[in-house]
Protein backbone atom coordinates (compact mmCIF):
# COMPACT_ATOMS: atom_id res chain seq x y z
CA UNK A 1 0.00 0.00 0.00
CA UNK A 2 1.74 3.42 -0.65
CA UNK A 3 2.19 6.14 1.14
CA UNK A 4 -0.90 8.29 -0.39
CA UNK A 5 -3.36 6.02 0.77
CA UNK A 6 -1.60 5.50 4.73
CA UNK A 7 -0.83 9.66 5.36
CA UNK A 8 -2.99 11.52 2.74
CA UNK A 9 -6.17 9.53 1.83
CA UNK A 10 -9.28 11.72 1.16
CA UNK A 11 -12.61 11.52 0.76
CA UNK A 12 -14.57 11.91 -2.38
CA UNK A 13 -16.69 15.15 -0.01
CA UNK A 14 -13.07 16.33 0.54
CA UNK A 15 -11.53 16.20 -2.72
CA UNK A 16 -14.55 17.93 -3.47
CA UNK A 17 -15.04 20.88 -0.64
CA UNK A 18 -11.20 21.42 -1.06
CA UNK A 19 -11.35 22.74 -5.05
CA UNK A 20 -9.62 25.99 -5.87
CA UNK A 21 -11.31 28.80 -6.76
CA UNK A 22 -11.93 30.65 -10.60
CA UNK A 23 -11.73 34.33 -11.45
CA UNK A 24 -14.94 34.45 -13.58
CA UNK A 25 -14.60 37.46 -16.19
CA UNK A 26 -17.51 38.99 -18.24
CA UNK A 27 -16.49 41.22 -20.65
CA UNK A 28 -18.45 42.86 -23.43
CA UNK A 29 -19.37 45.94 -26.02
CA UNK A 30 -22.01 48.32 -24.64
CA UNK A 31 -25.39 47.31 -25.40
CA UNK A 32 -24.77 43.45 -24.85
CA UNK A 33 -26.59 42.25 -21.94
CA UNK A 34 -23.34 41.88 -19.73
CA UNK A 35 -24.59 43.56 -16.50
CA UNK A 36 -27.57 41.66 -16.68
CA UNK A 37 -26.11 38.47 -16.72
CA UNK A 38 -23.58 39.45 -13.95
CA UNK A 39 -26.70 40.66 -11.50
CA UNK A 40 -28.24 36.90 -11.99
CA UNK A 41 -25.46 35.10 -11.79
CA UNK A 42 -25.01 36.82 -8.50
CA UNK A 43 -28.41 36.01 -7.15
CA UNK A 44 -28.94 32.59 -8.21
CA UNK A 45 -25.39 31.39 -7.73
CA UNK A 46 -23.83 30.06 -4.70
CA UNK A 47 -20.02 30.38 -3.72
CA UNK A 48 -19.93 33.10 -6.24
CA UNK A 49 -19.34 36.66 -4.98
CA UNK A 50 -18.16 40.27 -7.36
CA UNK A 51 -14.73 41.42 -6.88
CA UNK A 52 -14.80 45.17 -5.02
CA UNK A 53 -12.54 47.52 -6.72
CA UNK A 54 -10.60 50.27 -5.47
CA UNK A 55 -10.61 53.34 -7.02
CA UNK A 56 -8.97 57.05 -6.10
CA UNK A 57 -12.22 58.45 -7.13
CA UNK A 58 -14.59 60.97 -4.43
CA UNK A 59 -17.41 58.16 -2.71
CA UNK A 60 -20.77 59.47 -3.83
CA UNK A 61 -23.44 59.98 -1.06
CA UNK A 62 -25.40 56.88 -2.37
CA UNK A 63 -21.80 54.37 -2.19
CA UNK A 64 -20.64 52.96 0.90
CA UNK A 65 -17.19 51.98 1.22
CA UNK A 66 -16.42 47.81 1.17
CA UNK A 67 -19.53 47.66 -1.06
CA UNK A 68 -19.17 49.59 -4.25
CA UNK A 69 -15.81 50.70 -3.93
CA UNK A 70 -12.83 50.14 -1.53
CA UNK A 71 -12.39 54.33 -1.70
CA UNK A 72 -8.49 55.44 -1.41
CA UNK A 73 -6.30 58.37 -1.30
CA UNK A 74 -3.93 59.23 -4.20
CA UNK A 75 -1.26 58.03 -2.42
CA UNK A 76 -2.23 54.35 -0.96
CA UNK A 77 -3.34 54.06 -4.24
CA UNK A 78 0.16 54.71 -5.41
CA UNK A 79 1.81 52.23 -2.60
CA UNK A 80 0.01 49.53 -3.56
CA UNK A 81 0.99 49.55 -7.38
CA UNK A 82 4.72 49.77 -6.39
CA UNK A 83 4.43 47.06 -4.31
CA UNK A 84 2.34 44.94 -6.86
CA UNK A 85 -0.54 44.52 -4.47
CA UNK A 86 -3.08 45.25 -7.85
CA UNK A 87 -3.71 43.05 -10.39
CA UNK A 88 -5.09 45.31 -12.79
CA UNK A 89 -6.00 48.75 -12.66
CA UNK A 90 -6.93 52.06 -15.04
CA UNK A 91 -7.13 55.63 -15.12
CA UNK A 92 -10.83 57.19 -15.94
CA UNK A 93 -11.55 60.58 -16.26
CA UNK A 94 -8.28 61.26 -13.88
CA UNK A 95 -9.12 58.42 -11.58
CA UNK A 96 -7.98 55.32 -10.88
CA UNK A 97 -9.59 52.23 -10.31
CA UNK A 98 -7.92 48.79 -9.62
CA UNK A 99 -8.54 45.22 -8.25
CA UNK A 100 -6.45 44.53 -5.21
CA UNK A 101 -4.54 41.60 -4.90
CA UNK A 102 -5.06 39.99 -1.41
CA UNK A 103 -8.90 39.88 -1.52
CA UNK A 104 -8.93 37.87 -5.01
CA UNK A 105 -5.60 35.46 -3.76
CA UNK A 106 -7.31 34.27 -0.54
CA UNK A 107 -10.91 33.77 -1.64
CA UNK A 108 -9.58 31.52 -4.54
CA UNK A 109 -7.24 29.63 -1.97
CA UNK A 110 -9.83 29.01 -0.13
CA UNK A 111 -12.27 27.59 -2.75
CA UNK A 112 -14.39 30.81 -3.66
CA UNK A 113 -15.38 32.33 -7.01
CA UNK A 114 -14.77 35.54 -7.98
CA UNK A 115 -16.86 37.45 -10.81
CA UNK A 116 -15.19 39.82 -12.36
CA UNK A 117 -17.45 42.76 -14.82
CA UNK A 118 -14.60 44.68 -16.68
CA UNK A 119 -13.09 45.58 -19.79
CA UNK A 120 -10.87 44.23 -22.51
CA UNK A 121 -7.37 45.53 -20.78
CA UNK A 122 -8.68 44.81 -17.53
CA UNK A 123 -8.86 41.10 -18.60
CA UNK A 124 -5.21 41.17 -20.17
CA UNK A 125 -3.89 42.35 -17.17
CA UNK A 126 -5.29 39.73 -15.10
CA UNK A 127 -3.83 37.18 -17.58
CA UNK A 128 -0.56 38.40 -16.90
CA UNK A 129 -1.13 37.80 -13.33
CA UNK A 130 -2.89 35.30 -12.76
CA UNK A 131 -4.01 33.56 -16.30
CA UNK A 132 -4.55 29.65 -14.18
CA UNK A 133 -7.06 31.09 -12.53
CA UNK A 134 -9.34 32.69 -15.04
CA UNK A 135 -12.15 31.53 -17.03
CA UNK A 136 -13.22 34.43 -19.94
CA UNK A 137 -15.91 34.90 -21.51
CA UNK A 138 -16.97 37.65 -24.03
CA UNK A 139 -20.85 38.81 -24.50
CA UNK A 140 -21.81 39.72 -27.76
CA UNK A 141 -24.95 41.08 -29.29
CA UNK A 142 -26.87 39.09 -31.91
CA UNK A 143 -26.59 42.12 -34.27
CA UNK A 144 -24.91 45.55 -34.26
CA UNK A 145 -28.42 47.08 -34.81
CA UNK A 146 -29.49 45.22 -32.00
CA UNK A 147 -27.07 46.44 -29.89
CA UNK A 148 -27.88 50.46 -30.76
CA UNK A 149 -31.54 49.30 -30.37
CA UNK A 150 -30.60 48.75 -26.54
CA UNK A 151 -28.01 51.66 -25.90
CA UNK A 152 -31.48 53.65 -27.09
CA UNK A 153 -33.85 51.71 -24.93
CA UNK A 154 -31.80 52.40 -22.15
CA UNK A 155 -32.64 56.25 -22.17
CA UNK A 156 -29.17 56.84 -20.43
CA UNK A 157 -26.87 58.24 -22.87
CA UNK A 158 -26.82 61.29 -24.88
CA UNK A 159 -26.81 60.61 -29.05
CA UNK A 160 -22.88 61.82 -29.02
CA UNK A 161 -22.21 59.57 -26.05
CA UNK A 162 -24.37 56.17 -27.84
CA UNK A 163 -21.91 56.91 -30.69
CA UNK A 164 -18.78 56.73 -29.05
CA UNK A 165 -19.75 53.26 -27.47
CA UNK A 166 -20.63 51.91 -30.48
CA UNK A 167 -16.89 52.88 -31.83
CA UNK A 168 -15.31 51.72 -28.89
CA UNK A 169 -17.13 48.60 -29.54
CA UNK A 170 -15.59 47.84 -32.74
CA UNK A 171 -11.94 48.29 -31.28
CA UNK A 172 -13.33 45.44 -28.61
CA UNK A 173 -14.67 43.08 -30.55
CA UNK A 174 -11.58 43.16 -32.81
CA UNK A 175 -10.45 41.11 -29.29
CA UNK A 176 -13.29 38.37 -29.36
CA UNK A 177 -10.58 35.41 -30.44
CA UNK A 178 -9.00 36.35 -26.81
CA UNK A 179 -11.47 35.36 -24.58
CA UNK A 180 -11.75 31.42 -23.39
CA UNK A 181 -15.75 31.87 -24.20
CA UNK A 182 -18.02 33.99 -26.57
CA UNK A 183 -22.04 33.96 -25.79
CA UNK A 184 -24.65 35.88 -27.92
CA UNK A 185 -26.74 37.55 -25.66
CA UNK A 186 -30.17 36.99 -28.18
CA UNK A 187 -31.81 35.37 -25.62
CA UNK A 188 -31.34 36.44 -21.92
CA UNK A 189 -32.54 33.43 -20.44
CA UNK A 190 -30.41 31.12 -22.64
CA UNK A 191 -27.66 33.12 -22.88
CA UNK A 192 -27.44 33.33 -18.92
CA UNK A 193 -27.50 29.41 -18.46
CA UNK A 194 -25.12 29.32 -20.94
CA UNK A 195 -22.45 31.14 -18.61
CA UNK A 196 -23.34 29.21 -16.08
CA UNK A 197 -22.85 25.86 -17.89
CA UNK A 198 -19.50 27.25 -18.73
CA UNK A 199 -18.63 27.82 -14.86
CA UNK A 200 -20.03 24.47 -13.65
CA UNK A 201 -17.96 22.86 -15.93
CA UNK A 202 -14.64 25.19 -15.05
CA UNK A 203 -15.60 24.28 -11.58
CA UNK A 204 -15.67 20.37 -12.69
CA UNK A 205 -11.61 21.00 -14.13
CA UNK A 206 -9.69 18.50 -12.33
CA UNK A 207 -6.45 21.24 -12.19
CA UNK A 208 -9.01 22.87 -9.80
CA UNK A 209 -9.12 20.08 -7.87
CA UNK A 210 -5.78 19.80 -6.01
CA UNK A 211 -6.83 16.68 -3.93
CA UNK A 212 -8.88 14.35 -6.49
CA UNK A 213 -5.07 12.55 -7.07
CA UNK A 214 -5.09 11.56 -3.99
CA UNK A 215 -8.86 10.39 -3.61
CA UNK A 216 -7.97 8.07 -6.74
CA UNK A 217 -5.04 6.70 -5.58
CA UNK A 218 -6.54 5.62 -2.87
CA UNK A 219 -9.27 4.05 -4.51
CA UNK A 220 -6.51 2.18 -6.69
CA UNK A 221 -4.28 1.22 -3.68
CA UNK A 222 -8.05 -0.11 -1.83
CA UNK A 223 -8.73 -2.07 -5.61
CA UNK A 224 -5.37 -3.77 -5.30
CA UNK A 225 -5.50 -4.66 -1.52
CA UNK A 226 -8.77 -6.38 -2.85
CA UNK A 227 -7.60 -7.98 -5.91
CA UNK A 228 -4.10 -9.03 -3.76
CA UNK A 229 -6.51 -10.99 -1.28
CA UNK A 230 -8.19 -12.87 -3.38
CA UNK A 231 -5.14 -14.60 -4.73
Amino acid sequence: MTDTAVGTRVSADEAEQQRRGLMLVLSSPSGAGKSTIARLLLEKENNLELSISVTTRPRRSSEVDGVHYHFLDPNRFEQMRAHDELLEWAEVHGNYYATPRGPVENAIENGRDILFDIDIQGTFQLYEKMRDDVVSIFILPPSIAEMKSRLYRRAEDADDVIAKRMKTAVGEMRHWSKYDYVVVNDDLERAYENVRAILKAERLKQARSPKIGSLIQGMVDDLEVELDSKG
